[in-house]
């Protein structure tokens, strides 16, 4: 009975011991600054030593984007084009004469009253806008919503010799919509959110200074 006891014993500091070293599994922090990925369940190995999960091998689906984490491409066709014109024109005259007073043949002073006036105005207004951006972009699906919409997010920066520049693209597909290739157009992003941008020597020459916004800003009453 002793001796059972001092095996038992040994056996429970072992397994206290291997308790105590093993170390958790952490997920490291992204090292840039660029939109975070989504959290999204690690797959399931495969079924008694099988190398088949379900979570990560579709015998009967294509490659398309449906779950947490997957990405899709969106091919940005993106082209707005307005134009508003208006006219407005008017004028208006009036006139009005008084003839000397007269009788028997005789005129009584120099009572001749000549008026007149003359108003006219004249406008014209015109308001063309024309927009177009074209690429790709692939994006991350953050979230799939109750009603199977897809919630995508993603960025992509440039790096230029003279500056930088990003493109950044947020918004809702379904998944639906996604080809085979694993694409889908930017005309069906709902609540699309995109941004295209840069920074550097090239979009600072290209930005008017402080003054010159203000003599043609709002503000200015000339």
């Amino acid at each position: 009975m002793i001796r059972f006891a001092s095996v038992a014993a040994t056996v429970a500091v072992l397994l206290l011991t291997g308790c105590a070293t093993r170390v958790p599994l952490t997920t490291p922090a992204p090292a840039d600054d660029g939109l975070a990925l989504p959290k999204a369940q690690g797959a399931r190995g495969g079924v008694s030593g099988g190398v088949f999960s379900a979570d990560t091998v579709s015998l009967t689906s294509d490659a398309r984007a449906f779950r947490v984490g997957d990405v899709v491409t969106v091919i940005l066709q993106e082209t707005t084009q307005a134009s508003k014109k208006a006219g407005t024109s008017f004028s208006k005259g009036s006139s009005a004469s008084v003839t000397p007073l007269s009788a028997l043949g005789k005129t009584f002073g120099r009572t001749a009253i000549d008026a007149s006036a003359d108003r006219s105005f004249s406008g014209d207004a015109t308001s063309t806008q024309q927009n177009a951006l074209s690429g790709a972009v692939t994006v991350i699906v953050q979230e799939v919503m109750g009603n199977g919409l897809l919630r995508v997010a993603g960025e992509k920066r440039l790096q230029l010799n003279q500056g930088e520049e990003y493109l950044r693209l947020k918004g809702y597909l379904r998944a639906a919509d996604i080809d085979a290739d694993n694409q889908v157009s930017s005309l069906r992003v709902a609540n699309a959110r995109i941004a295209y941008s840069g920074q550097g020597t090239l979009a600072d020459a290209n930005s008017p200074g402080w003054l010159t916004r203000f003599f043609t800003g709002p503000l200015m009453p000339f």
